[in-house]
This record gives C-alpha cells, structure tokens and sequence, in this order.
C-alpha cells in the first residue's frame, strides 16, 4: 500500500501525472476507503471553489500595487 500525499491527489484530479501514477492511485483510491475519502474532499473543494463568483479588484488598489512595484524597482 503506497502512501500518496495530498499534493498527488490534487495532481490526479487535475490530471498531471503519467499513466503509471495515474493508475497507481485509480487502483488505491479503489480499495483504500480512508484514502477514497479524503480525494472526495478535495473533488468538492474544487467544486465549490470553481463555482465561486470572482470579482475584480477595485482600480485603485491595482494602482497602489502598481506604485510600490514602481518605487521597489527604482530603489533596487
């Protein structure tokens, strides 16, 4: 029984692993119940966080971001 981190489970659900992990762990999530439920959490948290309505940031705090990146690279 291999241990996969969380970090694997979030690679597997956005499909960047090779084939060989990939199956790995289709074949562990399939058997290991512990295992099956915390990549269940991590589905819904995906879920919920891609249904989230974004809002873009106010102009005047990108304008404060854009000043001090100017001041920084002045200074350097």
């Amino acid at each position: 029984m291999p241990n996969f981190t969380p970090e694997d489970l979030l690679l597997y659900e956005a499909g960047e692993l090779d084939n060989v992990q990939s199956k790995a762990i289709a074949e562990e999530l399939s058997s290991n119940w512990a295992l099956r439920e915390k990549f269940n959490v991590l589905k819904e948290a995906f879920s919920r966080i891609n249904s989230l309505k974004l809002q873009s940031p106010r102009a005047q705090s990108i304008q404060a971001i854009m000043r001090y990146a100017l001041h920084k690279t002045a200074t350097v």
